[in-house]
């Protein structure tokens, strides 16, 4: 009668079963078992990761073009910076300064805060010595030419001019031809010139 133990397996005189002998198990027929289920493992996050930064560059890449594209409109015309725009007001300046007309040069030079100001003193005293420098220099100026802008925002500029002038008598620049430096302002339908830089000489 079958019991819970193996059947007697014969061994040699070392205690070795016989070679070609192989141990019986109580195992039924058939085993092993069949195999469970595979378990389905989540996602690795890794993939997951490098999905979420694709989409983060592809938003990132959307924002920089419409920036860029933003400014380009701006320097195209509408209130932007175009050549136009940008003589004109630079021109103004500089008549301002000639004409020595404070206000409008004060105006300028507090790059789109002069309305809130409410102690102008120092403003007004500050565009009367600059206007009195330029006409130290210079009896009259005509920008001829926008060399380059750049652009830092749709509403700001910098702007690289030239410019006919007309050396007062005892001027160290003798020169007629001039070239300046102006940062613009676009404030509404204004463009406001916040400083200038005379290229051969010193800042007014």
């Amino acid at each position: 009668m079958a019991g819970p133990y193996p059947p007697h397996q014969p061994v040699g005189g070392d205690g070795q079963p016989f070679p070609g002998s192989y141990p019986v198990t109580p195992y039924p027929a058939g085993y092993p078992a069949p195999l469970p289920p595979p378990v389905n493992y989540p996602t690795p996050r890794r993939g997951r990761a490098l999905w979420w930064a694709m989409a983060a560059l592809a938003v990132a890449g959307a924002l920089i073009a419409g920036v860029v594209l933003l400014g380009g409109r701006g320097s195209a015309g509408g209130g932007g910076f175009s050549d136009a725009t940008a003589k004109s007001a630079i021109q103004g300046y500089l008549s301002a300064l000639s004409d020595k007309d404070t206000e409008t040069v004060a105006r300028n030079n507090a790059c789109g805060m002069y309305d809130a100001v409410k102690d102008r003193k120092s403003d007004l005293a500050l565009a009367r010595l600059a206007s009195d420098a330029f006409s130290k220099q210079f009896s009259s100026a005509e920008v001829t030419s926008i060399d380059k802008i750049v652009l830092s925002s749709p509403y700001q500029a910098q702007v690289l001019f030239s410019m006919k002038v007309t050396p007062t008598l005892g001027s160290r620049n003798a020169r007629e031809q001039q070239q300046g430096m102006a940062q613009l302002l676009r404030q509404g339908d204004q463009i406001l010139v916040c400083s200038y830089l005379l290229r051969t000489a010193a800042q007014y």
